[in-house]
């Protein structure tokens, strides 16, 4: 995650908006998942589960998944129509989530 958002810089921002410049980015981590950092995030909340290895474990981990699914593809639609064309090209590029999964 903190690779991710290095590498975005002045671009990355806490709330979905356009910033200044706002292009598409598909060096460092976003050429491997359109959302590195969320993947990141999934990494984390299944190793803690994993961990955790009880059902509440494993329904707190659904639930947020749940939650980084629902907020990675809402963020899809607003780069969709901020970056058009440029974007549904690197959406068929590179996997949303998992890195080397099939798009």
């Amino acid at each position: 995650s903190w690779w991710a958002r290095l590498h975005l810089g002045r671009l990355w921002s806490g709330t979905v908006t356009a910033k200044a410049d706002h292009r598409v980015i598909d060096t460092g981590p976003y050429g491997m998942v359109r959302h590195p950092i969320y993947t990141g995030l999934l990494v984390a909340i299944l190793a803690t589960m994993a961990a955790k290895g009880t059902v509440w474990g494993v329904a707190g981990a659904a639930f947020l998944i749940v939650g980084i699914v629902v907020k990675a593809r809402l963020e899809e639609s607003f780069l969709r129509g901020e970056l058009g064309t440029a974007y549904d090209d690197y959406a068929r590029r590179v996997p949303m989530l998992v890195p080397f999964a099939p798009n």
